[in-house]
């Protein structure tokens, strides 16, 4: 029995030929075409139509058989053949990653950070080549060995309106200090270079800004082999063997040789990095795995180690901050998720005894030991406030204090009033410069208060408010309350709380038709969190003049929607005008715009503005808060996705792949 055409797939289908049987009415499908020709010409044979009926004939044939190519054809539905996107050789490897539910997995024994662990170790930068650019001091090029052209080519490459350089940013002194400074010793004494001030750098800015113009000119096949590096460097480098299970590894490539630049008004801004070799680096791995092979040719590892109790795979010493770096795994891998598992549950545990905690240092807030009483407001203020703890910086470090580390400097009391300004720099050099109405809290914010105005009289502007507090004696303090408890939980704990608050009803987000208005409700909810924990963002130059030309789109958009309403009623009017004279003016009714396409314009176009001006708020009201620091170090993910789920929005809205 012969398959009907309703069942054969549309690949078999392409290479049959159709004919119609007049008489019956049926599609006959043949799988030759030989063989339908045949059939054809027997069935002109014997039919007695005309030959213009048998010309009807083929060219209802040929119209089926084009149909049936396309993919048009009526029996199969109407269903096109979609071939699944190929996948890039290292999109196919980490989707063989995702599919290992780590959830799921035993954990190594106490003490132990894993099992067995192998990788290839780190790759580095390929070393300089000179182009032959040269400085410009007083007017007269001056030749440079390649060790000095590198530096000088760092600095060249630092843009002149960046936050380093930027008259109006206060960092371009020390910035050119800094670098002059270690420069001038690669120099020498001898050099013909010997003041910054006559050194112009321009040649070599023009030379880098060509270089950028023909990368970006790459023509689609250089690209491609770019792009074939790249994973090929992935591939060879990018991923580790923890306890049996491939994981993608963070930052495998070695930081290449520049300037430092630092956050906020960093001292040692402008310092240079220097370049690290294989020998410097320190290589962690399993003892009972092969060590990574060192690519580079003629140079070894610095040393191998086999720590288990650690999750790095290499470190190194830096130079500028004399501090040792780290690879680790990335952020979606096993151990980073376990590590943020315990830690939103620390966070959840901490829900539960909260008022011990709170009743604890309530009850102290009076107290006459002036330990428990700085104890107690520290403790207030990291609850409330969402401080971070704070501790010790050296001279070289910029000058970030925390909750505990807090100057009497830092504080501001009005005259009137129990109102305070609290301003200091905080991590990363981030300013936290809030206005606090302590009249507004409860008994216990009012007490907060008075100490904190007690403590601060009769010290010195640069003495610290809480002197007899340290961050480990406060931590060692909570976890006496709950086991586990350190100051960084409050800050995970108040932010998971706080969107948990925050966020609307399912009821109300229901009834929003667009999910960009549902987006909309989850960031105002989310923006208030990053407020919360002072995460800002510097608008640079480059986003200011983005958020102008979304502005500026946004405009176009609303310009085309209301020209194309205008065709719209233009196009009703012409058509019964047409109406009016239809055999006199048919020619013409080619030239008039069909009215159901331009009114299905216009409603892409109302969707297209409506969709910037979404965008367009998004940016506005977030341009300088850091809604996604929050929501990947503070926010218990658990809360948004249970939220999408009951407002029916997209999970992959919220979190981007890694």
């Amino acid at each position: 029995m012969s398959d009907s055409s309703d069942d054969l797939p549309l690949s078999r289908l392409n290479h049959q030929t159709v004919v119609r049987n007049r008489a019956e009415g049926v599609v006959q499908i043949s799988d030759k075409g030989k063989g339908t020709r045949k059939k054809m010409r027997r069935a002109s044979c014997h039919d007695s139509g005309s030959d213009g009926e048998i010309s009807a004939m083929k060219r209802k044939k040929m119209k089926s058989a084009g149909n049936l190519r396309s993919g048009h054809n009526e029996s199969a539905g109407n269903k096109k053949v979609i071939k699944p996107k190929e996948l890039m050789r290292v999109q196919r490897v980490e989707q063989g990653i995702a599919a290992f539910e780590w959830w799921n997995s035993p954990d190594p024994p106490e003490g132990k950070a894993w099992q067995t662990l192998e990788h290839c170790g780190m790759t580095f930068e390929p070393q300089y080549k000179p182009h032959g650019v040269a400085v410009l001091y007083d007017g007269v090029p001056i030749s440079l060995t390649p060790y000095q052209e590198e530096l000088a080519t760092f600095y060249a490459a630092m843009p002149e309106d960046g936050p380093q350089l930027n008259v109006s940013g206060g960092q371009r002194e020390i910035f050119q200090r800094n670098f002059w400074d270690d420069w001038h010793k690669v120099l020498g004494k001898s050099h013909a270079i010997k003041s910054f001030d006559k050194c112009d750098f321009s040649d070599i800015s023009k030379h880098l800004d060509r270089l950028k113009f023909v990368k970006r000119a790459a023509s689609d096949a250089e690209k491609v082999v770019a792009r074939e590096l790249r994973d090929d460097c992935q591939l060879r480098s990018g991923y580790a063997i923890l306890d049996d299970h491939l994981e993608k590894v963070g930052n495998f490539r070695m930081e290449p040789p520049s300037l430092f630049r630092g956050r906020g008004k960093h001292p040692k801004t402008g310092v240079v990095k220097l370049r690290v070799e294989p020998d410097q680096v320190s290589i962690n791995c399993g003892a009972s795995r092969p060590p990574p092979i060192c690519l580079e040719l003629g140079r070894s590892w610095g040393e191998i180690k086999h720590d288990d109790t650690v999750t790095w795979l290499s470190t190194w010493h830096e130079n500028v901050m004399q501090s040792n770096k780290y690879v680790m795994l990335a952020a979606n891998s096993s151990l980073k998720g376990k590590s943020d598992f315990k830690k939103f549950q620390k966070a959840m545990q901490l829900k539960g005894c909260i008022e011990r905690v709170r009743h604890d240092y309530h009850k102290n807030l009076k107290s006459k030991d002036r330990h428990l009483k700085q104890q107690a407001t520290t403790m207030w203020l990291i609850d409330t406030l969402a401080l971070r703890v704070g501790g010790e910086k050296s001279e070289e470090e910029a000058d970030t204090v925390g909750c505990c580390s807090l100057r009497v400097e830092h504080f501001t009391f009005h005259k009137t009033g129990k109102d305070v300004d609290l301003e200091f720099l905080g991590k990363d050099s981030i300013l936290f410069k809030q206005s606090i109405d302590f009249a507004g809290f409860d008994e216990h914010g009012q007490q907060a208060y008075d100490n904190i105005r007690e403590m601060c009289r009769s010290k010195k502007k640069n003495e610290q408010v809480f002197e007899l507090i340290e961050p480990t004696s406060l931590n060692a303090h909570l976890s006496s309350i709950m086991p586990g408890l350190t100051a960084k939980v409050f800050r995970t704990y108040n932010a998971s709380e706080t969107l948990q608050n925050q966020l609307p009803d399912a009821e109300h987000v229901i009834e929003m038709r667009s999910i960009g208005d549902k987006l909309i409700a989850y960031n105002e909810a989310n923006r208030i969190v990053a407020i919360l924990c002072n995460h800002q963002r510097t608008v640079s130059a480059a986003a200011a003049t983005g958020l102008e030309a979304q502005a500026e789109k946004l405009e176009q958009t609303q310009e085309q929607k209301i020209a194309a309403t205008a065709a719209y009623e233009a196009a009703t009017i012409k058509k019964r005008e047409a109406n009016k004279s239809k055999q006199a003016e048919a020619h013409r009714f080619s030239k008039l715009p069909d009215e159901k396409d331009v009114s299905r314009r216009i409603d892409i176009w109302t969707e297209k503005i409506k969709k910037l001006e979404i965008d367009l708020r998004n940016k506005e009201e977030n341009k300088e808060v850091s809604l996604g620091t929050s929501k990947a170090n503070y926010l218990d993910p658990r809360i948004s996705v249970a939220w999408c789920k009951r407002c029916d929005v997209p999970i992959e809205k919220l979190f981007s792949r890694p």
